[in-house]
């Protein structure tokens, strides 16, 4: 169709595949720490208070002291390419571009921080993607996550006149792919260590106990996903729960406290994986593989093993690539 003398551009029909993930500052140093922050913990789906209680204490205590501590665990897994997390995800949407054909473009955001997903997605619909796949990489639904990413991609699309369609990644905590993948990943890497762990454990991120009796599924579907891999590996896996913060009761048993107690009861020789992380990020690289391994040989034990993310390995992006391929199902025309 010939368009019309002086109408504005319409770029070619796409699809879009924006991949969202938590977040992170734009570097290691306090005042960057404070920025991210303020917008993260300001989110009314992370910290569940009223605001006219919680801001003072955010705006005080919280924005004074904390920036200081958290960039200094930064500072211990930043890279050449900035922050893990912002890297790994970069990487994994690199990985995916083409994947379906010049029609469909990949691109990633953060849901706190940079690059914003309000610009990403305008970004996406301005390159002329009028159907886009919202997919946050949150294997296990909670409304602190999967939620959040989700509400700031519709609070975008509400100041757009021509909204793009769009799509959802749900929860994938129990799918095959995922769980084949996990499976895959954990098997490779006890083979490749020097020893025999004693135990295996799987660390997932904390929440409020108060999550759980309000409904959010979270918690059952970490236990789920633990079960599962278990079964597919023929062994028993620990599940505990880290990132602990404030005063509130969390989610139990806590990750710290489980493998303080490990050499007491005869683990002497641990390995640890976060199937609950997409991508490593300080979360896993500082909390787990550094302040856990000086916790677990503080007590007694002798063999420590982080076992790193799927991340953009080739099981990882086979998975990402597979769970994808079906939500875009109806939009992409497959071989």
């Amino acid at each position: 169709m010939t368009i019309p003398t002086g109408h504005p551009p319409v770029p070619p029909r796409k699809v879009g595949v924006l991949l969202v993930n938590l977040g992170t500052p734009d570097a290691a140093e306090p005042k960057a720490v404070r920025r991210y922050l303020a917008e993260f913990l300001s989110d009314r789906r992370v910290v569940e208070l009223p605001r006219i209680a919680w801001q003072p204490i955010l705006r005080g205590v919280v924005l004074t002291t904390r920036p200081k501590k958290s960039a200094h665990a930064y500072s211990q897994v930043w890279t050449k390419d900035g922050s893990p997390l912002a890297a790994v995800t970069r990487a994994q949407s690199a990985a995916l571009q083409g994947v379906w054909g010049p029609d469909v473009l990949v691109d990633w955001g953060m849901r706190y921080g940079n690059p914003a997903v309000g610009d990403r997605l305008r970004a996406l619909k301005d390159a002329g993607c009028e159907r886009i796949l919202i997919a946050p990489l949150y294997p296990q639904y909670c409304a602190a996550t999967t939620a959040t990413a989700n509400d700031k991609a519709f609070d975008t699309m509400r100041g757009m006149r021509w909204q793009p369609a769009v799509r959802t990644l749900p929860p994938y905590h129990d799918d095959g792919f995922y769980i084949g993948a996990l499976a895959r990943n954990l098997q490779a890497q006890l083979e490749a260590l020097e020893w025999t762990p004693d135990a295996v454990m799987a660390s997932f991120h904390g929440m409020p106990q108060r999550t759980l009796e309000l409904g959010d599924p979270y918690h059952c579907h970490c236990r789920k996903t633990a079960r599962l891999l278990s079964e597919h590996m023929g062994r028993p896996i620990e599940v505990a729960f880290q990132s602990r913060f404030g005063r509130a009761k969390w989610l139990e048993p806590a990750t710290d406290k489980v493998l303080e107690a490990m050499p007491a009861r005869g683990v002497k020789r641990v390995a640890i994986l976060a199937p609950g992380f997409s991508a490593d990020c300080v979360e896993t690289l500082e909390e787990l593989a550094i302040r856990g391994r000086e916790t677990f040989e503080a007590a007694g034990g002798t063999h420590f093993a982080y076992l790193p993310c799927l991340n953009d390995s080739p099981v990882g992006i086979e998975m990402l690539r597979s769970i994808l391929s079906r939500e875009l199902e109806g939009w992409v025309s497959f071989p």
